[in-house]
């Protein structure tokens, strides 16, 4: 199982187009003088694809190149064969299968040509068996060493299976077992995966320690092309303990073991032109999660976050970024101190310190069941260093205005009035990128308001994350 040949089931006549064999990924030489030649729009020269190869398969099941590459046989034209020989292209990237897709139209018109029509050559490289790699990743501020080993194309149609260990400087650990199965010709192209999972964090702004052993079902599906649906299942068991003996008697109480069953829903839409430093378009994400449906804690909890960028007139070189976030949690029974929200530090609400912002007991903080948060920003090249070109293009100056507030009413309390109490904090700084995942950001803050049982944090605040507000 080398090749894979696909034949039309009927032919039509086309209009012979050239002589020799073109590769779309090859470069084009021209002679030292040019000969000028008429334009000739493709869209006018009548051809068809009686012959599909594919080369270089070996494990990879011939049923799903097949249905990738029927797309092509119903080309009327050359520049519609051109079009849907890149459409079949990424569809056989989209199968999880290929390192590597060469692609190639013969055109001959000479002797061995080919009389009853066009035939395509897709030229694959199939993914190693096993593929490990070391990289770095970041949550909650933290930088986290990630050793991995992946299985692609287990079967044959794109499945995979990975294991992922991640260290923390923080002392904290993952660790996860994760087995996927796409389906690539499938409508909305869904893929389930399944996760067996341990996570070890510490949290020393809460004084809590937090060990999950858990199972994750995930279904994820695409209903448009920037419109991306999670459906999740969680069942975990989850043991919070405490980091010292001076721990507050408010974190205490929720420590110990639970059991939790979580179902969730999670829908992103990103119209961005790039995620770490957009310069236009929207991204907007919303999830809702039941807990209840088994175990010990049960709850209802959604949370929404948006953002909007645009240059400025004139000036496209600087964008302007406008950011919100809103969050309600409706506890029912069992909600303890890890399922709540929490606000402050670089990544969140710029100039209070991580998780500074809300109610607190001796000094730790205690989260919140509902919170609003926004930001202004203004991203611009730094001055003084050329516009583009180097690692100018890695950095950007950062202006920002960003406000908030994080309540946790009691009973009988007003949740307007929990609300209503504003923090605010401005300033400036300067914004690496970190690949296309993430970025670093450092600022000059400077708190505008805040309450008394807040922690400011002006001055100098490094922060290191995957999503800004």
């Amino acid at each position: 199982m080398g090749t894979v040949h696909a034949k039309a089931k009927q032919n039509e006549g086309f209009g012979e187009v050239g002589s020799g064999l073109l590769g779309m990924d090859d470069p084009v030489e021209l002679d030292e003088e040019p000969i000028t030649k008429p334009n000739i729009k493709l869209n006018g020269v009548r051809a068809r694809v009686d012959r599909v190869h594919v080369d270089g398969l070996s494990r990879t099941k011939d049923d799903i190149v097949r249905g990738a590459v029927d797309d092509l046989f119903h080309a009327t034209d050359f520049e519609d064969v051109i079009l849907r020989a890149h459409k079949v292209r990424s569809a056989l990237d989209a199968t999880g299968c290929f390192r590597d897709i060469g692609v190639f139209i013969d055109v001959s018109s000479g002797p061995g040509a080919t009389p009853e029509g066009l035939e395509v050559t897709f030229q694959v490289k199939e993914l190693s068996r096993i593929v490990g790699g070391i990289n770095t990743t970041v949550s909650e501020n933290e930088g986290n060493l990630v050793i991995g080993v992946k299985m692609p194309n287990v079967a044959g149609r794109g499945e995979r299976v990975q294991a992922e260990y991640s260290v923390g400087h923080r002392s904290s650990s993952n660790f996860s077992v994760t087995a996927s199965k796409p389906f690539p010709r499938s409508p909305l192209a869904p893929t389930l995966s399944a996760s067996v999972y341990q996570q070890n964090h510490e949290y020393p702004w809460s004084g809590y320690r937090l060990l999950d052993r858990g199972l994750m079902l995930d279904l994820a599906f695409n209903t448009s092309p920037s419109t991306k649906h999670n459906l999740q299942w969680e069942g975990l068991v989850r043991d919070t303990s405490v980091l010292s003996k001076t721990t507050s008697f408010k974190v205490r109480e929720s420590s110990g073991p639970q059991m939790k069953s979580v179902l969730r829903h999670v829908v992103t839409v990103d119209r961005r032109d790039e995620p770490v430093f957009p310069t236009r378009g929207t991204w907007l994400q919303f999830s809702s999660a039941v807990a209840g449906l088994g175990g010990g804690v049960a709850h209802v909890r959604t949370e929404m976050q948006a953002q909007a960028n645009g240059t400025l007139p004139g000036a496209p070189s600087v964008v302007f970024q406008a950011t919100g976030a809103v969050g309600v949690l409706h506890d029912m029974f069992g909600t303890e101190l890890a399922d709540r929200f929490f606000l402050g530090g670089p990544a969140t609400l710029r100039g209070f310190a991580q998780r500074g912002v809300g109610p607190r007991a001796d000094g730790l903080a205690l989260g919140g069941t509902m919170y609003w948060a926004t930001g202004l920003h203004v991203y611009a090249p730094l001055p003084f260093v050329a516009a583009r070109g180097g690692l100018s293009e890695l950095f950007r100056s950062h202006l920002f205005l960003n406000g908030g507030c994080l309540a946790h009413p009691e009973e009988g309390a007003s949740a307007a009035a929990a609300l209503a109490e504003v923090r605010l904090a401005g300033g400036c700084g300067v914004a690496l990128r970190l690949g296309r995942v993430a970025r670093v950001e450092l600022n000059y803050c400077v708190p505008l308001r805040a309450q008394p049982r807040d922690l400011a944090a002006p001055g100098l605040q490094l922060g290191v994350a995957a999503h800004f507000l």
